[in-house]
């Protein structure tokens, strides 16, 4: 059986599909300006018109994208969120500067988000405060759970402390951006938020 063959009996749930998973690092490693939709489609092994047919606009695959990313990003915490001993100890790994940069470096998934927020296309920048609204929820999920278990602080609501987690996140991409950090500064600065975030 040819590629071909094989490539035409795809259905359009599939073929959406793969083109779907082939955008992702597309985006994630260029950004969405320098991503070319041609690019994605050669990836797919079809054409362009192809991946317009899919998705209608390259804004409208990026939206797709994003809410995908936003799915991983969530199934992913509750699966780090059951796989840590406690809450406090998956949040000192997942603000960890070191990870963090790894999320926010071309390739990483959390460029998404950062393309999103940045994006000139106003349904664009909605669709991330969507996926930064989710995002955040899930989080105050895995809060909830270290305030019942006495790890995280029970005085301040999950989601003003999620909300705080995803602001320290994004103040250390701008410091990082702006080479106004330094490894010493990065770790007094996690210490300092793990302990707003101990119960006092």
């Amino acid at each position: 059986m040819s590629t071909a063959t094989s490539r035409r009996r795809l259905s359009a749930a599939a073929r959406r599909e793969s083109v779907l998973a082939a955008a992702i690092p597309e985006f994630a490693a260029a950004g969405y300006e320098r991503t070319r939709v041609s690019d994605i489609a050669a990836k797919v092994g079809v054409t362009e018109p192809v991946v317009f047919q899919n998705f209608g606009t390259k804004a409208d695959l990026f939206l797709a994208v994003l809410e995908r990313v936003a799915d991983e990003v969530i199934k992913s915490l509750a699966l780090l969120g059951a796989q840590s001993a406690t809450v406090a100890e998956l949040l000192s790994r997942l603000l960890a500067p070191k990870y963090q940069d790894g999320l926010h470096s071309p390739g990483g998934l959390g460029m998404i988000f950062v393309e999103a927020a940045n994006n000139a296309d106003p349904r664009v920048r909605e669709a991330a405060h969507l996926a930064h609204t989710r995002t955040v929820q899930a989080v105050a999920e895995l809060l909830r759970r270290g305030q019942v278990e006495g790890s995280i602080r029970n005085d301040v609501d999950a989601v003003t402390l999620g909300w705080l987690l995803l602001s320290q996140i994004h103040a250390r991409q701008f410091r990082r951006a702006q080479s106004r950090t330094s490894p010493a500064v990065e770790d007094a600065m996690l210490k300092a938020l793990l302990a707003i975030l101990e119960p006092s």
